[in-house]
């Protein structure tokens, strides 16, 4: 029948679900699952006091896709106190690969990380466990040149919950359009807000308006662009700001030797890299899409860089690999 699993993979998952399912009978664990995500506690049962202080969750990733919680939960309450467990789940109910633990104490997320980390699940396959980086700031990108500070707040503060601040930026990659940096009160408002966001909520009166979590290079590059002086205007109204390189003096070598390092003391295999130019200017600027596979990350990473044609020793596509580069330092660094 349709219903019955068709492959070997889709067996074991059937198998991983019937004994999730077992275990939440047997045990009475209640796991709710919204926006993404299957929840245990927070707070558990029995749980006596407000939330555990920060400092106190851990990020696991590398987790086989039909691994659930009634391995997961009893393995890292083995280590300490556990007041929440949250499990990431694709759209068809799978599990994403990665999960995050909150511990009653800073010492019991601590000696999570120091029991768990390459703990070896099952043969050929170690978890990452390392301390969880809380994202609170989001970006806005596509945003027409007409919108204003004011109209973006109110819009913001009508479709999401829990906003600290809007900042308003010109695009650093010679657009007209803007882009805005939300930042939230909580990782877990953030979350919310993206979800709402990424779902066509904020209308503001056109569309390609794109939502994601702001990249820590990339808030890095925003800050520089406010810190130089405005750029003149040629006349007719053209603007004369270029597009400014990610990393324009540092050595590819250099750069891939610090990555493949990282990646060594993660257990992760060496970065694969794909580069590819989808734009030139006429003033010697082109912009890069990068993808980059890492063997043992779940999903590839990619963005889009610009770099300056200037008849230096590197070429545009070792450019672009720079900024690629740079991009997978900054994630995988989160993870230490």
């Amino acid at each position: 029948p349709p219903s019955s699993p068709s492959s070997g993979v889709d067996q074991e998952n059937h198998r991983g679900k019937m004994s999730l399912l077992a275990w939440e009978k047997e045990t009475g664990i209640k796991l709710v699952q919204i926006n993404g995500q299957r929840r245990y506690g927070g707070p558990p049962p029995g749980w006596v006091g407000g939330p555990p202080p920060a400092g106190t969750e851990v990020y696991i990733a590398r987790l086989p896709q039909d691994v659930y919680e009634n391995t997961l939960i009893p393995l890292f309450q083995s280590v300490g106190k556990l007041y929440e467990f949250r499990l990431m789940l694709t759209f068809s109910g799978l599990n994403r690969g990665f999960a995050y633990a909150r511990y009653a104490s800073p010492q019991d997320a601590r000696r999570a990380i120091a029991t768990l980390h390459r703990f070896q699940l099952r043969q050929g396959c170690t978890i990452v466990v390392c301390w969880s980086t809380q994202k609170r700031e989001l970006i806005v990108s596509g945003l027409g040149a007409s919108v204003s500070q004011q109209e973006l707040e109110a819009r913001v503060q009508m479709v999401t919950e829990g906003i600290h601040s809007v900042t308003l930026h010109d695009s650093p990659c010679q657009s007209q359009d803007k882009l805005a940096v939300l930042k939230y009160r909580s990782h877990e408002a953030a979350a919310l807000a993206r979800k709402a966001l990424m779902e066509g909520n904020l209308r503001l009166g056109r569309a390609g308006i794109r939502v994601d979590w702001l990249d820590p290079q990339l808030k890095k590059k925003l800050q520089l662009c406010e810190e130089e002086p405005l750029s003149s205007r040629a006349q007719g109204g053209e603007s004369l700001t270029v597009p400014r390189p990610v990393a324009p003096c540092l050595s590819l070598q250099n750069v891939l030797g610090y990555l493949n390092m990282l990646c060594w003391k993660l257990c992760l295999r060496t970065p694969v890299f794909m580069t590819k130019c989808v734009q030139v200017k006429p003033n010697g600027w082109q912009k890069f899409w990068y993808q980059v596979v890492v063997p043992g990350c779940p999903v590839p990473i990619s963005g889009f860089t610009w770099v300056l044609s200037d008849r230096q020793s590197q070429s545009e596509h070792e450019k672009a690999k720079v900024a690629a580069a740079l991009h997978i330092l900054h994630v995988l660094s989160e993870s230490l």
